[in-house]
């Protein structure tokens, strides 16, 4: 499982903004406090999501977990279709 949960987060946080934010903070601040501070704040949004995905495990079903979380992407992309053709006229 530790191995499991490494390289997931590893790959889907590789090259991500807040990686790109914490590479530009290192290149100005202490690089020992940048690395404190996103390990610090990294377990912090961690941890929030582990435990909030338990608790939410424990109340309703992966299935319904799934199809929600289908319908909200593809909520997002309509919506990103939608307005990104819009704000592309109004530019």
């Amino acid at each position: 499982v530790l191995w499991e949960a490494f390289v997931l987060t590893f790959l889907a946080e590789w090259g991500d903004r807040s990686q790109i934010a914490t590479i530009a903070l290192a290149a100005q601040k202490d690089p020992y406090g940048v690395t404190l501070g996103g390990i610090v704040g990294h377990t912090f949004c961690t941890s929030l999501a582990v435990i909030g995905g338990r608790m939410l495990a424990s109340r309703i079903s992966e299935r319904t977990v799934a199809i929600s979380g289908g319908c909200l992407f593809l909520i997002f992309a309509v919506h990103g279709v939608w307005i990104g053709s819009s704000s592309l006229v109004n530019a």
